[in-house]
């Protein structure tokens, strides 16, 4: 099974988390000038390493994952930094298969937060939480040297902290779509521009963003900086077969042929992610950062996966024994309208004529209704709960916008405790049980159905 990462030293626990989210009261703040100064006073961690750095709105941490499964593969070191995460807050700093440990995380977790603190003394405005982990995640990766490192940005680009890095090996593009609009734009143009953000003087540019214009404004800033452009958003991906379980995928990129890759990541969105991250790799290779052999490449990419991105958490063993159903309990944290579109496609291809049970969590900030156009396609069959988030909707209110279109939710509830047990009750007279929404809701199910517990470490996560 994909998504097999050492986290036996990894609980998500202890002083330090308390400690790093009472930083998150200074909330979304982007610039660089605090994370420069937080960094500089701890000797500049961030220099020296090697950088992938990928943006968009959707399909960023599965394009890294790709990314870092075929280069371990292929006999690579590789970080990742990753945002948000799903079950444990070691999640974001990864390392060669791997979460940072308990014990690494209150070393430099330490160091980070008393030199914070230390600015504020001298008078100087407290970086944010994720500023504070930014720094936490250099000082790891300056310990351990790895040959690269793959930074996901977590809101936007030009102000979000992973920008802080200055010559990057490349720069990728994923997508743009309508998210976070009261902080990046009220348009795809805006949103883009910021996104933009991220290009580097000549650090080379692979873009898959499918909105023309906005397309348009990431080329545009690549020619600004004198970056090799590379756009591969009309290059069509051909998906062979597939299944819930993987996909077997062709495509011809400018940097070549790439023929039957199989992966565990299905769904046409995860074929363009798989596109994005072969593209990326590919001009490594052609500037000669990277050696790729062929049989650990195919290896990697069959082998990555990222949960709670359709991620089937029970009846695999049925599905592959015999096509059965168990029935079969499905994740997606399709929070904003393109990846519930995403998932409305993948979830009606790979399911015709199949009973679903939808259990849905929903941000209040988010396009709700426009999320429910895509959710309530799937099925008429859906349970309402709430997100574990003070942004969330409350129950009752999901549940009067499903009447007003005409559809009596299968159940009411108000935590994820509570929607995982009304979907249990009502499973038995369902094929698919499909936990979707809020990143935040996607976390809890998953804890509660791989360890029989919610402890959420009080995540305090803002990239949902």
């Amino acid at each position: 099974m994909a998504n097999n990462i050492d986290q036996s030293k990894a609980t998500g626990t202890g002083p330090i988390i308390s400690r790093i989210h009472e930083f998150d009261r200074f909330g979304i703040n982007l610039g660089m000038e605090r994370l420069e100064e937080l960094l500089h006073r701890l000797g500049d961690p961030q220099e020296g390493l090697r950088y992938i750095h990928v943006a968009g709105t959707n399909g960023k941490g599965s394009v890294c994952k790709f990314m870092e499964s075929a280069l371990s593969a292929c006999g690579y070191r590789v970080g990742m930094y990753i945002s948000p995460f799903i079950e444990i807050f070691n999640e974001r700093i990864q390392y060669c298969g791997r979460y940072i440990t308990d014990e690494e995380l209150e070393l430099y977790g330490w160091q980070a937060v008393r030199k914070a603190e230390e600015m504020v003394r001298d008078g100087l405005t407290s970086p944010t939480e994720f500023e504070v982990v930014m720094a936490i995640a250099f000082l790891f990766y300056q310990s351990v040297q790895p040959d690269f490192v793959i930074l996901e940005c977590g809101m936007g680009g030009e102000g979000d902290a992973t920008n802080v890095i200055r010559h990057p090996l490349a720069c990728a593009f994923t997508s743009v779509s309508f998210d976070h609009m009261d902080v990046l734009g009220s348009t795809l143009t805006e949103i883009a521009a910021t996104k933009a953000g991220i290009i580097k003087d000549g650090a080379p540019v692979i873009s898959n963003v499918k909105d023309p214009a906005a397309a348009e404004v990431i080329a545009r800033r690549a020619k600004e900086k004198g970056s090799p452009f590379t756009d591969v958003s009309q290059i069509p991906c051909t998906i062979e077969w597939e299944n819930p379980l993987a996909q077997q995928v062709s495509v011809k990129l400018p940097g070549g042929e790439h023929r039957e890759i199989r992966t565990s990541m299905t769904g046409v969105y995860q074929a363009e992610n798989l596109k994005t991250a072969l593209a990326v790799l590919d001009v490594l290779q052609e500037n000669g950062a990277v050696r790729l052999d062929p049989a650990g490449l195919r290896e990697g990419l069959e082998k990555a996966g990222w949960p709670g991105r359709f991620e089937v958490v029970r009846g695999r063993e049925e599905w592959l024994e015999d096509g059965s159903y168990a029935p079969m309990v499905i994740l997606d944290g399709a929070h904003n309208e393109a990846g519930a579109s995403a998932l409305r496609e993948t979830a009606l291809k790979c399911f015709e004529g199949r009973r679903i049970l939808l259990v849905t969590g929903i941000l209040a900030d988010k396009e709700v209704d426009r999320i429910l156009d895509h959710f309530t396609r799937i099925t008429p069959h859906i349970i309402v709960t709430e997100p574990e988030s003070p942004r969330r909707m409350a129950a009752a209110d999901l549940a009067e916008k499903l009447r007003g279109r005409g559809i009596e939710p299968e159940a009411v509830t108000e935590t994820a405790e509570e929607g995982l047990e009304a979907a249990e009750k009502l499973s038995s007279a369902y094929d698919i049980v499909l936990f979707a929404g809020s990143l935040y809701l996607i976390g809890a199910i998953r804890r509660m159905i791989n360890h029989g517990d919610n402890n959420s470490g009080n995540r305090t996560d803002i990239s949902d």
